[in-house]
């Protein structure tokens, strides 16, 4: 496993680009198996969830292959349906593959899914969705079983007690596009990644309306074929580049951004003293060019994280970094994870004050952060960590950083391009949290003196 070790008090200038959307491209990719046509993927970020969601589809008889940003799927033998262990437990939303196997295989078999570790995330809904439209379901050996000869439409509620399930809402209304008649989620998830996806099953034959609001319809087809789409720029990226250019005092350049996507984030920076301005006004808000720039003392803020269009719960972590150099108290309130606090004690490693009280967190905002050991635990608390440790004096050491590899593609050359002073050494390089530095022999010092 790697680490990161950063050097911090760089101030990040120059200009990136967002990659595709991770958590766009997941169900993106899955929504393949609901046709044995050739479907093509532009803007696929390149990380190591979408590396193992390749290796799952090729499981499941797919041909699966990359050039550059491009991937293109195209499923071959239609006779496979056992989502394996070994592949699901490296990440959640392999269960993904759920609802379109089901639809047009008749069966499957999916374990358990995996992913990060921050509290307990039920699939109960994912599998209500399917039993309302016709699916037999069964648990076995941690495995979950269903079979459907052919799915029905139905009326079908998403709602859970922490807001709408978006895998949820991505894995049934993929499985209502082949079912017979007509199929209507309510309280579904209204996040810009669901409306991609169903952008990409109407251009396969799908008919979809609604997506992106809390009612979605669905007129299941006979078929669906194949299709070229492009995914949409990754949300929780742009917002983490944001940031990470607030934290240095940067001004940095953003291209694909999805500003309208991420109003509430930047509605929260704006009171911090926190700027994101459209440079170009005639592109298209979805995506395009920003000039992120900050004030120089930040101010505190109240915020809660929600369902979208509220402030999404993948930023809280990293918000909490930028706030830990604000000038008084912030209170940060988690209403979609509540145990998702484990950058707490490692921020606090870094000099930050904060004291947790439930599903809040109480900032105090400190003059400086100093530069420690800390240990990354899942892919948006080590993001967290990351940003801490560009603006921290002296040096910081970001173990485990295999989590950001699933979010981030390449997250330290990024990084280093705007100016930070950031690099990836193996953790056999280090002892006690900190770097092995290499010592010259007192033999050949003396030599040398000589």
């Amino acid at each position: 496993m790697d680490a990161f070790s950063i050097h911090g008090g760089q101030r990040l200038t120059g200009s990136i680009s967002v990659d595709g959307s991770k958590n766009a491209s997941l169900p993106l990719l899955a929504a393949s198996l609901l046709t044995n046509e050739t479907v093509t993927y532009d803007c696929v970020p390149e990380l190591s969830d979408i590396a193992n969601m390749g290796r799952l589809l090729e499981e499941l008889g797919c041909n699966v292959s990359r050039t550059d940003d491009k991937v293109t799927v195209i499923a071959v033998d239609e006779t496979k349906s056992h989502a394996r262990y070994d592949i699901v437990r490296t990440m959640r939303a392999s269960v993904c593959v759920l609802g379109p196997l089901l639809a047009r295989r008749g069966e499957v078999r999916v374990s358990m899914p995996g992913g990060c570790a921050f509290g307990d995330r039920p699939i109960d809904l994912h599998l209500r969705g399917l039993e309302a439209l016709g699916a037999k379901i069964e648990l076995d050996g941690g495995n979950i079983i269903a079979r459907a000869d052919r799915l029905q439409g139905a009326t079908i509620f998403l709602g859970g007690p922490f807001g709408s399930t978006v895998l949820g809402t991505a894995n049934v209304m993929s499985a209502a596009t082949l079912a017979k008649g007509r199929t209507i989620i309510e309280s579904a998830a209204c996040e810009p990644e669901i409306t991609d996806l169903a952008n990409l099953l109407n251009a396969m034959g799908a008919k979809i309306s609604g997506a992106g609001t809390p009612r979605i319809t669905i007129n299941g087809v006979e078929e669906l074929g194949g299709a070229t789409h492009t995914v949409m720029p990754d949300r929780i990226v742009a917002g983490t580049w944001a940031i990470a250019a607030a934290m240095t005092n940067g001004d940095v350049e953003i291209e694909r951004f999805p500003l309208d996507h991420l109003l509430a984030v930047t509605d929260v920076l704006s009171t911090v003293g926190v700027h994101v301005n459209q440079t170009d006004t005639s592109q298209d808000s979805k995506c395009c060019t920003v000039q992120v720039v900050s004030e120089r003392h930040l101010k505190p803020v109240m915020f809660t994280t929600q369902p979208f269009p509220g402030f999404p719960t993948d930023l809280q972590a990293q918000m909490m970094a930028l706030l830990c150099l604000s000038r008084g108290n912030s209170i940060i309130t988690e209403k979609i994870y509540p145990e998702r606090f484990m950058h707490v004690p490692e921020l606090s490693r870094m000099g930050a004050k904060l004291v947790r009280q439930g599903a809040t967190v109480i900032v105090q905002g400190v003059d400086h952060l100093v530069g420690a050991p800390v240990m990354a635990s899942d892919l948006r608390a080590s993001a967290s960590l990351v940003l801490a440790g560009l603006a921290a004096e002296g040096e910081t050491i970001v173990s485990r950083v295999y989590h950001l590899d699933r979010g981030y593609s390449k997250m330290e050359k990024v990084l280093t391009e705007l100016g930070a002073n950031i690099k990836r050494i193996p953790d056999d390089q280090i002892i006690d949290g900190l770097p092995i530095v290499e010592t010259v022999p007192a033999k050949k010092l003396v030599q040398t003196n000589r």
